[in-house]
């Protein structure tokens, strides 16, 4: 396995060393906004390696201080959204400002413009003669198919704020969809988002999935006798249905790590067989990754990057069997697949698991986690991102229009 990941490690590096016209185009990468550190800042990281002289643009840039390692020495733009006092602890209720302040943002500089979006980046503003692609996580849940379920979580389904909420996300979509028009090119994260993209926007996709971060995460001590599940405390997530089902088998052992909004809810539902840990840091996760007979899944995630670092540590997958999953576990082999968002599906699940335990080898779930190494993303992306461009150079060419390129002696 080493030799495959190493054999796509040598095919990724001539990709962004070995093509001049490749290294001296200018780029600009465009992210929605840096407050934690996530799924997309790590893929953001990525592509800033791949494109080290790329200009940085966001929002607004709030990242503490402890994940910024990634980032450094780089000068990172940002809009008028970040003269806002306090602006991390409540950006997302500046959706309405959002649009106009992506606007904003100058690309007339640039040759290839780069969005990682899953809400506004891909709205920034591009001419005919440039190269826009987007990395798109989701187009925006909350005013598409998403809306009705944000709308009943947020308690806003009925009186004045739902239809103020109705209005602005329906002036949203519009937006949305046209911008959605400008994009040159739409790389999915996974095949369910393409559907979810050609849906909103109808618009085509290529599915690059996100990567992984392999070898970080990797197998440990012998497995113990607890489950393990660990995701931000958000509804979407189901982490209070996870916990209702092991509360309702006590002979079973759950661990939780993470906080966030549903916090004190998921506590209060912990019966004495669950443990809720909190926030950990990154080696007690790893460390419990390691040892739980299993992980358990309950989100209908656009791809969900936590599933496949618990596949990395040869931990076997129980997951609902709708969005990014379907794609992610291979059901049977890498972890089982539930197919309805309750209690009773998961305890159902957990039972199934119990029975089949034996065929799930710890070195074939990591192998299959190895399929979203991050030398696959890097390889896929710039090759994807290399032939784009030079198939956009060319019609360039052909038509009188020379590419702007930065001084190839001073590059």
């Amino acid at each position: 396995m080493g030799s495959v990941v190493e054999a796509l490690a040598n095919s990724a590096r001539p990709l962004s060393a070995s093509n001049k016209g490749l290294n001296t185009m200018r780029v600009a990468l465009v992210h929605e906004w840096l407050t934690t550190y996530a799924g997309s800042e790590k893929v953001l990281e990525v592509m800033l390696s791949e494109f080290p002289n790329a200009d940085l643009y966001t929002l607004i840039d709030r990242l503490p201080e402890q994940h910024r390692a990634g980032f450094s020495g780089r000068k990172i733009n940002t809009t008028f959204l970040q003269k806002v006092p306090f602006v991390q602890h409540f950006y997302r209720w500046l959706l309405p400002f959002m649009p106009m302040a992506i606007e904003q943002l100058d690309m007339s500089g640039y040759d290839v413009v780069i969005s990682n979006s899953h809400a506004v980046a891909k709205g920034i503003i591009t001419g005919p003669d440039q190269l826009h692609i987007c990395y798109c996580y989701t187009p925006m849940r909350y005013a598409w198919d998403l809306q009705a379920q944000y709308l009943k979580e947020s308690n806003m389904e009925r009186g004045v704020r739902s239809i103020l909420s109705r209005y602005l996300l329906h002036k949203i979509r519009m937006w949305d969809y046209r911008s959605a028009q400008s994009v040159d090119h739409f790389i999915a994260c996974s095949n369910y988002i393409g559907r979810r993209i050609k849906k909103a926007y109808n618009r085509d996709s290529v599915t690059i999935y996100p990567n992984v971060d392999t070898e970080k995460f990797v197998p440990g001590q012998a497995k113990e006798d607890f489950y393990l599940t660990s995701s931000r405390m958000v509804p979407y997530k189901k982490i209070h249905l996870i916990v209702e089902a092991f509360s309702k088998m006590p002979d079973r052992k759950l661990v939780v790590i993470g906080t966030g909004p549903q916090f004190k809810r998921i506590k209060a539902l912990a019966g004495p067989n669950v443990t809720i840990m909190g926030y950990q840091p990154f080696s007690v996760l790893l460390d419990h990754m390691q040892r739980a007979r299993a992980f358990i899944f309950a989100a209908e995630e656009d791809f969900g990057i936590t599933p496949i670092e618990a596949q990395a540590c040869g931990t076997p997958v129980i997951a609902y069997g709708r969005g990014g999953a379907v794609e992610t576990v291979a059901n049977g082999v890498s972890g089982l697949l539930f197919h309805e968002q309750s209690a009773e599906a998961i305890a159902a699940a957990v039972v199934q698991f119990e029975k089949a335990e034996g065929q799930f080898d710890p070195e074939r779930v990591r192998a299959h986690a190895l399929r979203f190494s991050t030398e696959r993303f890097r390889s896929e992306f710039t090759r994807f991102v290399r032939s784009r461009w030079e198939t956009h150079a060319s019609k360039l060419h052909r038509g009188g229009v020379r590419p702007h390129m930065v001084n190839e002696d001073a590059a």
